[in-house]
Order: structure tokens, then sequence, then C-alpha cells
């Protein structure tokens, strides 16, 4: 039986019918990160590369790393394609922190689904992602013509979809609660400079973590950004599938990164006019 006059609020239905502010917003914010600046865009790929040099400098000469056969590729290629996922996430993570207080006056003068403003910000730092790819390509080439390493490219690359848009669901999912966090504690976005800097020297970006069964082990490959960029590494330089049980397991904490910061978001949107 249906009650005439109720309608169901679909959330994927009403994004999908501001697609467009969505992509508008998106512009906007690369414009603005990019406004007056001398590398424009170019800046995407130097944030990766400039950090690759430096770890590459630190963990080749002042550290001793497992070699090139250790790690399966040269350590600046290894260093890059962990900086690579891990600079998408931190950046839209971090674009997200703000996008409620910086929008104040279209939170409390427009309708729209708010989830556009965190998700313009992930989509911003994804223009900018696949901007920095292309360096990778660049580096693959190199390493593979001027090394004892070559690359083949095997058929797990057509996985690497799958992990791109598992990152995103994550990045999605946390972007939504740091935003709403922020609103209503301004001291959201001061801590969590701090958190995502610790965050990646818990994550395999810059050095291979031990596997070991430790506690700092155990958290190590608790943490889901562990499997992720472990995930992108296997697809594209190992050849292979990432490791079931721990990708299934970043998926897992993905979805539910997902629903409970949607439904939070969501739930808590009719503060957010009086709270900017």
């Amino acid at each position: 039986m249906s009650v005439v006059g109720v309608t169901t609020y679909d959330p994927v239905t009403e994004l999908w019918r501001y697609r467009h502010l969505l992509v508008s917003l998106t512009v906007r914010e690369l414009r603005i990160r990019y406004k007056q600046t001398v590398l424009g865009v170019a800046w995407a790929v130097f944030v990766p590369l400039s950090m690759m040099c430096v770890f590459t400098f630190v963990f080749t000469r002042a550290v001793t790393l497992p070699d090139s056969t250790d790690l399966g590729m040269p350590y600046p290629l290894f260093a890059y394609v962990g900086l690579l996922p891990w600079t998408y996430f931190a950046s839209g993570l971090n674009g997200c922190v703000n996008s409620l207080v910086s929008h104040r006056n279209l939170v409390t003068k427009v309708y729209f689904p708010r989830e556009v403003l965190p998700m313009s910000c992930i989509g911003a730092a994804f223009v900018d992602f696949l901007a920095a790819s292309f360096m990778l390509i660049l580096l693959v080439i190199y390493f593979h013509a001027s090394s004892d390493w070559s690359f083949t490219l095997r058929p797990s690359v057509l996985f690497l979809p799958v992990v791109v848009v598992t990152q995103t669901v994550l990045t999605v999912g946390l972007g939504m609660l740091l935003a709403m966090a922020n609103l209503f504690y301004r001291d959201v976005r001061q801590v969590f400079s701090v958190i995502i800097q610790v965050w990646m020297f818990g994550t395999s970006v810059v050095y291979p973590l031990p596997h070991s069964d430790s506690w700092i082990g155990r958290l190590a490959f608790a943490n889901p950004m562990t499997p992720i960029v472990q995930a992108y590494r296997d697809c594209l330089i190992h050849g292979r599938l990432p490791d079931a049980p721990s990708y299934l397991y970043a998926v897992a904490v993905a979805v539910i990164a997902l629903v409970v910061g949607w439904a939070c978001f969501h739930r808590a949107g009719f503060l957010f006019a009086e709270r900017i």
C-alpha cells in the first residue's frame, strides 16, 4: 500500500540531479588552487615528484633499505607509486575538512545536496592524481631503459580502476565525516593536519612495512590505506592481483566509511546553516 504525497529521499538520484554543480565546483577548486601560480597544474606533478626525490635521498643515503631486487623495482619508482595515491588521498581529505566552512554563502542561502562540497574537493584532487600519473609512465620508461630492472605490462593493470574506486570510496566517506566534524569543532582542521602526516608513515608509502605479529605490524596492516597502496604496486609493477584477504578488508572498510559518513552527513545536514 502506498501513501499519497509521501516521497522517499534518494541521495544518489539527488546527487545525480546536481552533477553539473559538482563539476562546476570541482573546476572552481582547480582554478582557485592554481590561480596566479607559475607552474599551474604542473604542481600536481611537482609535489609527489619532489617528495620522491627527498625520500630517495634519505632512504638510499642515510638509511639502509632493501635493495631494488628485494623491492621488486628501483626505490624512486617504489616511492612514487606510493606517493601518487597517497597525495590524492591526503589532498582530497585536506580539502574536505574546510569544504563546508569555506562555502558558507552557498550552505546558508541555496539548496543543494551538501555532499557536493566535499566531493568537489575530492574531484579536484582526482584531476591532480590523473595529471601526476603521466609522470609515473615516464619514470617507468626511464628505469626500464636505464637500469637492470625491466617492466612488462600484464593483465593485472586492468584491475587498477577497481583500486582507484576503492580508494575514492574511502576518501569520500572519510571526507564527509571530516567536513561535518570541522563544522562543529573548528580545531579539527589543525588536528587532522598532524594526523595525516603521521598516517603517511604508518602506511607503506615510502618504505616497505614488515609483516610481523607485533602490535606495530598489526596496526600498520589494520590501516586500510596500506593494502590499497600495495594494490597499486601489485597491479602496476609486480604484474599480479592484490592479496585477496587484505584487499577485501580495505574494500569493507571503504564501504563502511562511505555508508557511515553519508548517513551522518545527511542526518546532521539541517544543522549546517546555523553552525556555519
